[in-house]
């Protein structure tokens, strides 16, 4: 079976972002932009032929990384993302948008947990969820996570939305991997223990 990863930074106290709203996000740069961050993207994303993505980061993923993959001056490790990015099958969950142009990208036309249980039954490597957080969440309460890829930064930041809120449904998770970066971020990496 195909294995569906969630990929999300997160800060100390929890949060997807500070208390200035959606794109108050600063706070991460610093502990993106390390070599130890890069590679694990990298890591983290290589197994994927299924990225998923919501409108808000199909629209500025879609913006951004396709002039990464051949920008000399890049990073070499986004880069490396950038061509994967690029390449990937990209589902979009979007109730709004009526096409897509990016290449290899296409609207679900399904909730997020249709579409997981669709592609499940595709053939294919690894699916991730990159940092899509209402798509998170939705799939964190249908048990259709099974590995949980966060970099938790050092920051404390007050106040904004959180990942994990009340009510979700329980579960129990393994750490397999840590990896602390340049800046003091740790890349932790869990994987979904089976229902008792």
């Amino acid at each position: 079976m195909r294995i569906v990863t969630a990929n999300i930074s997160l800060s100390l106290d929890g949060r997807i972002n500070g208390p200035g709203g959606e794109y108050d996000m600063s706070w991460i740069v610093p502990h993106a932009v390390t070599d130890s961050s890069r590679e694990h993207m990298v890591q983290v994303t290589a197994p994927a032929t299924t990225a998923l993505l919501g409108r808000k980061n199909y629209q500025g993923f879609s913006g951004f990384w396709p002039a990464v993959a051949d920008d000399e001056n890049a990073a070499a490790p986004d880069r490396t993302f950038a061509r994967w990015l690029n390449g990937v099958e990209k589902v979009v969950l979007s109730t709004t948008l009526t096409e897509v142009t990016w290449d290899n990208a296409r609207l679900a036309g399904t909730d997020p947990v249709t579409a997981v249980k669709q592609l499940r039954q595709e053939e294919g490597g690894d699916i991730i969820v990159l940092a899509s957080t209402s798509v998170i969440r939705l799939l964190l309460d249908a048990g259709e996570v099974d590995r949980l890829s966060i970099t938790q930064c050092p920051e404390l930041v007050g106040g904004g939305e959180r990942l994990f809120t009340d009510g979700l449904a329980t579960s129990s998770w393994s750490l397999t991997a840590s990896r602390v970066t340049e800046s003091g971020a740790i890349c932790l990496t869990y994987d979904r223990k089976p229902s008792a």
